[in-house]
């Protein structure tokens, strides 16, 4: 659980933090380039223009989450929960869905 944490800045980029809960928090801009988040949970969370590109999103929660201009270039997605996240801008060039 990393609710109340500042990430402003950090560059998870690689990073396993699968099944980690990242529901509410700001996480715009940040550097998350082909990290595993399978099964974490960003509902409702700020990912506005970061690199979640080449990641693994499989079975993540991006309910209600803010994706507006993301790079998911090649991201999978498969099971991932998208409903009321907002994409508008968002990069999904052959992502797995």
């Amino acid at each position: 659980n990393l609710s109340g944490a500042n990430l402003s800045g950090a560059n998870l980029s690689g990073a396993n933090l699968s099944g980690a809960d990242f529901s509410g928090l700001d996480l715009s801009g940040l550097d998350f380039f082909k990290a595993n988040f399978s099964g974490a949970n960003f509902s409702g969370a700020n990912l506005s223009g970061g690199d979640l590109s080449m990641g693994n999103l499989s079975g993540a929660d991006f309910s209600g989450a803010d994706l507006s201009g993301a790079d998911l270039r090649l991201a999978n997605l498969s099971g991932a929960d998208l409903s009321g996240a907002d994409l508008s801008g968002a990069d999904l060039t052959a992502a797995i869905q």
